[in-house]
């Protein structure tokens, strides 16, 4: 009986002690997102979905150089996509997202019904068109092919940045949202929308491709050095910015973010690090 006693006691104890730990286990499991500006310890809290290059390298920066001494606990997730960043901020699973511009975000809340802003720019990646069998623009003739993004926004800053540099022409007016229907002249090029990300890839199968800034430097190219046209800087739209879900641009986490974001360091670390191909732009949100 007194054996039975103290066993029944053990199973009692033991139940007792996995029910602490269960409701303590929370305070000791890893971030996975949507708690912007909780504390971990004296620290704020945020999680940020990113592409690889120069967006999670440069949150790298950040958490490695400033984010401690300004009591910010940040967690950098990479995306390699366009649509999941956003999709991620939309549901919670992250804080925040660095890695689009406005013109794409604009078209993603239009298409998906999802309502996220920006809260502070921070670069941009200039659009550039690249070959592996041409030197430059003289050698797309009649006959040539050319690959751009199949996004609304990118595709639309692709054929412009083409109009510009007289490869084709537009219709008066259309802007950014251009659409392959819109060319006037197509100089005899045939052209094909792919996904962004495989714009790279291409360059094996078409006589050229233009390729979004981060992806280009992903596979080694330089937007400064390797594109055979490339967009201009001064008064581009295509800004890089943090975005979050409308309602959390005042967190605290994400403020203290965006100023680290903007600082002197974090210029310099661009400026550094990706001389020409990346550009700060440090000012209003979506200018």
């Amino acid at each position: 009986m007194r054996t039975h006693l103290r066993t029944a006691t053990l199973v009692a104890s033991a139940a007792a002690l996995t029910l602490s730990l269960a409701a303590c286990g929370t305070d000791s499991d890893p971030k996975s997102g949507g708690d912007a500006g909780s504390s971990a310890g004296d620290s704020q809290r945020i999680t940020v979905a990113a592409s690889p290059n120069p967006h999670a390298q440069i949150l790298d920066f950040v958490r490695d150089n400033l984010a401690e001494d300004a009591g910010l606990d940040l967690t950098v997730r990479e995306f390699s996509d366009y649509v999941l960043p956003n999709t991620a901020v939309d549901n919670g699973e992250v804080d925040a997202n660095f890695f689009q511009h406005q013109p794409y975000l604009d078209d993603f809340n239009a298409n998906h019904s999802t309502d996220i802003v920006p809260v502070v720019n921070v670069h941009l990646e200039p659009l550039g068109l690249y070959s592996k069998s041409l030197d430059s623009l003289d050698g797309l003739t009649e006959g040539s092919t050319i690959a751009i993004p199949d996004d609304a926004s990118n595709g639309g800053r692709a054929l412009q940045l083409l109009a510009q540099n007289d490869v084709i022409e537009l219709k008066d007016g259309v802007g950014a949202g251009a659409v392959l229907g819109d060319i006037t002249d197509d100089g005899g090029i045939t052209f094909t929308e792919l996904e962004a990300a495989s714009l790279p890839r291409a360059l094996d199968d078409f006589d050229a491709a233009i390729v979004n800034g981060n992806y280009a430097l992903e596979v080694g190219l330089s937007p400064d050095e390797d594109a055979i046209a490339l967009e201009e800087a001064e008064g581009n739209p295509y800004a890089n910015f943090l975005a979050v879900k409308a309602g959390n641009e005042d967190d605290p986490a994400v403020q203290t973010l965006a100023r680290l974001l903007n600082s002197d360091e974090v210029k310099q670390f661009i400026e550094d690090t990706y001389p020409g191909s990346v550009i700060p732009a440090f000012g209003t949100p979506g200018a």
